[in-house]
């Protein structure tokens, strides 16, 4: 490295792309630095999103289990089980802790140098990290997303009533009615947490199903058992205000297509209908960069923006948010630098939704191989006809294969059961080496296990399953 750059690698932002593109750098011999202005390491993700959404969801479901008598039928005999909202929060707090902590051990093991304070480019080589200026040869921008306001509705996390995604992990208490503004994977997971717990939860959300962008017959079957669960889904509608007196919301609704407004009092209200990047407050056009008109960074199959040395990963550019991806990327990205070739297969990135029962995918839904014009084959098997989740009570859910009605490739898999963001790894993996419903089919799976469910319905692509 020349005496004009301290350091081969910049990465901003500490998230589960940061961190994971600096220590592949350091490993890969470059000289590696990461900007981050949390007090702790990992992002959103590891701070106040997935790590602590699934300890609650996790703390939930067994509160669930012990409280409503669901063991009882197993000769479990539980009485007076109480719930410690403050123990849940400690022993949420003590995992994020324990996972941040790590991050910081693994940037000592791997020399990586850690910039506290927020970054902001100078030029495309300089950028300020608090009072500090560094000089890098290459910078990785990998700042995240941040949650996005819903014009006209005040969020105010502190007072726990009118709250975002990082406010619905902390509320002070149980609320006796929670409503969610938008029917998404964030919104749904977190209000499973405090449905489980005591509160009714309503579902507002503007389209006329759960869940977007998922496969039909999924949002479906998943609206059913949500419902069966308690929730009031309330769909094609939209809030039209929120306002808030005392320690009581009101939330005003309409139909989507126009009607007559309603209103919904609640003790605190999640708005979750999606997240933006963070783009914004890095100085982007000292550094000769715009972004696209969603805010994102645009950037080439190397993840290098339009300037050579600048990259970019994760939720500041197009394509699904998730920790997963950007994991990858970071991996691929620092690999690029170093002169390898870094791939990502951005065709198989499995989605999960950590409700219970869990909702997995992978590849391409009904809707899309329809609108394209592919002929599919599907085969499908109901967990009903599964004999491990018939002896654990457990039949919830199906398990759906697509594959291409010539060449028999799987094109695409959903799966709705309580092991389904497990149970998808197999299929990613299959999918990466370009399997075929069959050969799905003639791998043998152990038994009794719910993982047959997917080469049941493997099986019945061709019209064969054996157990319906």
């Amino acid at each position: 490295m020349s005496n004009e750059f301290d350091y081969d690698v910049l990465v901003i932002g500490s998230g589960p792309g940061g961190y994971v593109a600096a220590i592949r750098a350091a490993q890969l011999g470059l000289k590696t630095a990461c900007a981050e202005s949390r007090e702790t390491l990992g992002g959103t993700c590891l701070n106040v999103g997935c790590i602590p959404s699934k300890a609650l969801l996790h703390a939930s479901e067994l509160y669930e289990e012990a409280h409503s008598g669901a063991l009882e039928k197993f000769g479990i005999k539980l009485t007076g089980a109480k719930l410690d909202l403050n123990q849940m929060m400690a022993e949420k707090d003590e995992a994020v802790s324990g996972l941040t902590g790590g991050i910081e051990f693994l940037f000592k093991k791997n020399k990586v140098t850690w910039l506290k304070g927020h970054a902001s480019f100078e030029d495309a080589n300089t950028v300020k990290v608090g009072d500090e200026t560094v000089r890098a040869k290459n910078i990785i921008i990998a700042t995240g997303s941040s949650v996005t306001p819903l014009p006209g509705v005040e969020v105010d996390n502190g007072k726990g009533i009118v709250v975002d995604s990082t406010g619905a992990l902390s509320l002070p208490k149980v609320p006796d009615h929670l409503v969610l503004i938008g029917g998404g994977v964030i919104g749904l997971e977190l209000g499973s947490v405090w449905r489980r717990l005591g509160a009714k939860v309503t579902v507002v959300e503007y389209l006329d199903q759960i869940l977007p962008g998922m496969d039909g017959e999924v949002r479906k079957e998943s609206a059913k058992l949500f419902k069966k669960q308690g929730f009031d889904i309330k769909t094609g509608t939209k809030v039209t205000g929120v306002t808030v007196k005392g320690k009581k919301a009101t939330v005003s609704i309409e139909p989507a297509a126009g009607g007559d407004t309603e209103t919904l009092s609640a003790d605190a209200v999640l708005v979750c209908i999606g997240r933006s990047p963070n783009t914004e407050g890095l100085a982007l056009e000292k550094a000769g960069l715009a972004t696209n008109n969603r805010g994102q960074i645009e950037v080439g199959h190397d993840f290098a923006t339009s300037v050579s040395n600048i990259y970019a990963i994760g939720d500041v550019i197009p394509g699904p948010m998730l920790a997963h991806r950007a994991e990858d990327e970071g991996i691929a990205v620092a690999e690029n630098i170093a002169g390898q070739t870094g791939i990502v297969n951005h065709d198989l990135i499995p989605g999960v939704v950590y409700t219970h029962p869990e909702i997995a995918n992978i590849g391409k839904t009904e809707e899309e191989l329809k609108e394209a014009g592919v002929k599919y084959k599907k085969g499908k098997f109901p967990f009903m006809g599964n004999s491990r989740a018939k002896t654990n009570r457990d039949t919830d859910g199906f398990v759906k294969v697509l594959a291409d009605a010539e060449t028999d490739r799987v094109l695409g898999v959903h799966i709705i059961s309580s092991l389904a963001g497990t149970m998808i790894a197999q299929v990613v993996q299959a999918m990466e080496f370009g399997a075929t419903s069959e050969d799905i089919a003639y791998t043998c799976h152990a038994h009794p296990t719910h993982s047959e469910a997917v080469k049941e319905a493997a099986m019945a692509v061709t019209g064969k399953p054996i157990h319906i």
